[in-house]
């Protein structure tokens, strides 16, 4: 059994499409669980080779264990899905991904992040809370046409 990955040895890069197909099955199992699986590994690979996105990946010992993909825009930016394995949860591996794909839009002079959660995902919602997000909307059957969602967005005007 692998031990749990420490925030210090856990690795963060860009995916490669080798990648998609594992980041894929992580979407399904961790954030659309319950629902339609729409991140398939060749949506995932799209996001990689695309130029207007970034598909960021977190490793520890060679294992896969989170990732996020931001998509830019000319005005905003939006966080399309983030996910961390259970086991590698509360360590800042999210914080720090999320972070970096902040990092990105503020060097390519977009001032503001966007996202969608599930609305019946409080522990989401207060870890984008902590990062400086707030909900600006409720989305009623967003997800599947069934679930409900909640936007949050975030001005990164004013942090560093």
């Amino acid at each position: 059994m692998a031990t749990a990955p420490q925030p210090d040895h856990t690795e963060l890069k860009l995916a490669r499409l080798r990648d998609a197909q594992r980041i894929a099955l992580m979407s399904r199992d961790l954030v659309e669980h319950g629902l339609a699986w729409t991140w398939t590994a060749r949506r995932v690979a799209a996001h990689i080779r695309g130029r207007d996105s970034n598909v960021l990946t977190a490793w520890h010992a060679g294992r896969l264990v989170g990732f996020a993909i931001m998509q830019f825009y000319a005005e905003r930016a939006h966080l399309n899905l983030l996910a961390v394995e259970p086991a590698a949860r509360r360590l800042g591996i999210g914080q720090r991904l999320v972070e970096w794909q902040e990092q990105v839009a503020r060097t390519g002079g977009i001032p503001v992040v966007n996202l969608e959660v599930r609305a019946n995902n409080p522990g989401a919602q207060a870890f984008y809370r902590r990062l400086g997000y707030r909900q600006i909307k409720h989305l009623p059957g967003y997800y599947s046409g069934r679930e409900a969602a909640i936007r949050m967005t975030h001005d990164l005007r004013g942090r560093v």
